[in-house]
């Protein structure tokens, strides 16, 4: 497989060496570029498309590399291109639903540097961080504009992201890198910060690095936490006015059996209303383990219905990843 062109960002985001402390050509060199490739019967292909790329760090010098999950689930081949544009083939190791993070292990000798892990606990809004999609050309130097839960659309919550800005325009799998040179955050999403102030401006959504530590033994080893997985609806939803609303439901899903549809608010899980995106999740989850029955009551067309949707294992619905 042939390199692809990384795009070069605008020289007044790209980060100055004497802005460092730090080594910035080991850091660039522990940057891959990702690109994979997805069956077109794949779960996620209608949404997340059958070809992904981004980026991916080398935490281990074995060529372990963590990277945003969505860009390798369900991948059929992976490739990995250096800064000096040697490509290697790699393997999905893991992706945990819950954190967002993805795990791949190169096929052939990388021969790169690891970064090492810092504490994104320690980092504070206003603090200077290095956001790495490459080398410096393909990288941006920002500053953490907020630390705060992030409920995602997708059944996703983290109780606390770490936003940046400027964006990142190619944010999927970049290295949030701190001050020391350790790793901090991987670049998960672009989002919209609003403000009284000025007009809306785009953000990088980072998943904190102290989310890894804990679960990579699991992922190492099983490919996923070594717990019960948590119920998923099949569902995709959107905070209005203090109501969730549900804006789409998926095929065959669990939701859809149990006849929820688009348009619905959903007011209740079982006998506790809910009037945000992180409080319905909650509640969804301590409800028990996939498979677990689940009662919601939903407001239809100004009448209330109480739906049981029987959960599932969202992983079941994704195909494995499959050894090169």
């Amino acid at each position: 497989m042939t390199e692809k062109p990384r795009s070069e960002l605008p020289i007044v985001k790209q980060p100055d060496p004497e802005e460092f402390q730090f080594d910035l050509n080991h850091a660039f060199n522990s940057i891959v570029a990702l690109q994979a490739i997805v069956p077109p019967d794949a779960f996620t292909a209608p949404i997340l498309g059958t070809e992904r790329g981004g980026s991916g760090v080398v935490i281990r010098d074995s060529g372990l590399v963590l990277t945003i999950g969505y860009l390798v689930t369900e991948a059929e081949s992976i490739w990995l291109t250096a800064a000096d544009g040697r490509v290697t083939p790699a393997h999905a190791l893991a992706y945990d639903q819950e954190t967002g993070f993805g795990l791949v292990q190169a096929l052939g000798k990388l021969g790169l540097p690891a970064l090492e892990l810092g504490r994104s606990s320690a980092v504070e809004p206003g603090d200077p961080v290095l956001v790495a999609g490459g080398g410096k050309r393909q990288s941006v130097r920002a500053r953490v504009v907020a630390k705060q839960e992030f409920a995602g659309y997708w059944e996703y919550l983290l109780n606390e992201a770490i936003f940046t800005a400027p964006a990142h325009p190619f944010w999927g799998g970049t290295g949030m890198i701190g001050q020391d040179g350790k790793l901090l955050g991987i670049g998960s999403l672009n989002v919209q910060q609003t403000s009284a102030k000025g007009p809306p401006r785009d953000i990088n959504m980072m998943v904190p690095i102290d989310l890894l530590p804990p679960i990579l033994d699991d992922l190492l080893a099983y490919g996923r936490i070594n717990k019960p997985p948590r119920p998923w609806l099949g569902l995709y939803s959107a905070e209005s006015d203090g109501r969730i609303l549900v804006a789409e439901v998926v095929e065959q899903g669990p939701a859809a059996s149990a006849g929820m549809r688009q348009g619905d608010i959903i007011s209740a899980v079982r006998d506790a209303s809910v009037a945000s995106l992180g409080e319905f999740y909650r509640k969804v989850w301590s409800s028990g383990p996939a498979g677990t029955e689940i009662l919601i009551e939903v407001v239809r067309d100004k009448r209330a219905l109480w739906l049981r949707v029987k959960s599932a294992d969202r992983s079941s619905f994704l195909k494995a990843p499959r050894l090169q």
